[in-house]
């Protein structure tokens, strides 16, 4: 996973302005503590962070990892 997947799905899964605010001031235990932009920053693999952030906002597995063929981004 790419970290532009992770902000394609983040803006799919949360709407745009919810995930820039969920990826820079979410604290994410599951990542030592970090948000998912300090974790990234700090070089932990994408698709782990992507996991916690999606497990901290209870989002389900079957809704994490598709973007509708009509809404991506071209």
């Amino acid at each position: 996973m790419r970290r532009s997947e992770f902000a394609a799905l983040a803006d799919h899964v949360f709407g745009p302005a919810l995930a820039r605010t969920y990826t820079h001031d979410l604290v994410l235990e599951e990542v030592g503590g970090l948000t998912a932009a300090d974790a990234l920053e700090h070089g932990v693999a994408v698709r782990e962070v992507w996991n916690a952030l999606c497990d901290a906002m209870d989002i389900p597995e079957s809704a994490r990892w598709e973007i509708p063929a009509e809404q991506r981004r071209r």
